[in-house]
């Protein structure tokens, strides 16, 4: 079975993010896709401090949270959604360190894991947190699922963002639209393989110049 994982950078377990994250989850159980949610908006999450200790270990050498044990999941997953409120235009604070840590000290491939952003605010700053949280898929060879709106909410409560029926029609295809790419690539990739991914090229100009 598909599995996509789920991560809510709010604090809040019952919040808008969650609602939000939840209107996904019911067509995903509806789709016949696994899901697990993951809430690490509340945790002391420390931001990474480039050591690269990663790089010999094989994972963050911090084991302070979740960071490790979401890597393990995030390996075996089809896809990603990560959900964030809007904090002064931007994503959640802690939910940056995570992804910061989350992603430079996994070494497995993640081409071709479907990841979506979903943002949730009262009423400005989604688009530029929905871009922030977009880049960690971009780099790292991931298709990004979208849906017929930019994936956001609004509310200041989670009642609030229930009222937002847009909103929440915008998550339901949204997770249509992740649940029919995570199966084409996986015909795809049963059919042709996955796009051969060419490396070595690193270019930094340490002259100067």
């Amino acid at each position: 079975m598909a599995k996509v994982l789920l991560i809510n950078g709010s604090p809040h377990t019952g919040g808008c993010t969650a609602t939000a994250l939840s209107e996904m989850i019911g067509v995903f159980t509806e789709e016949g896709i696994g899901t697990e949610l993951i809430t690490v908006g509340n945790k002391p999450i420390r931001g990474c401090i480039s050591c690269n200790t990663c790089g010999r270990l094989g994972k963050c050498v911090f084991d302070d949270d979740l960071v490790n044990e979401v890597a393990d999941k995030f390996r075996e997953a089809d896809g990603l959604v990560v959900g964030s409120p809007v904090y002064y235009a931007s994503p959640n604070g802690t939910l940056i360190s995570f992804l910061d840590r989350l992603f430079y000290s996994t070494s497995f491939s993640k081409q071709m894991k479907v990841g979506a952003a979903v943002v949730s605010c009262r009423r400005g700053g989604n688009t530029a947190s929905f871009d922030v949280i977009n880049k960690y898929f971009s780099i790292s060879g991931m298709p990004i699922a979208t849906s017929n709106y930019w994936n956001q909410v609004h509310g200041f409560t989670a009642e609030d963002v229930k009222k937002d029926l847009e909103g929440l029609q915008t998550m339901r295809n949204l997770a249509r639209s992740m649940a029919f790419m995570i199966r084409a690539i996986a015909d795809a990739k049963a059919k042709y393989g996955l796009p051969e991914m060419e490396r070595g090229m690193f270019t930094s100009f340490p002259d100067g110049k």
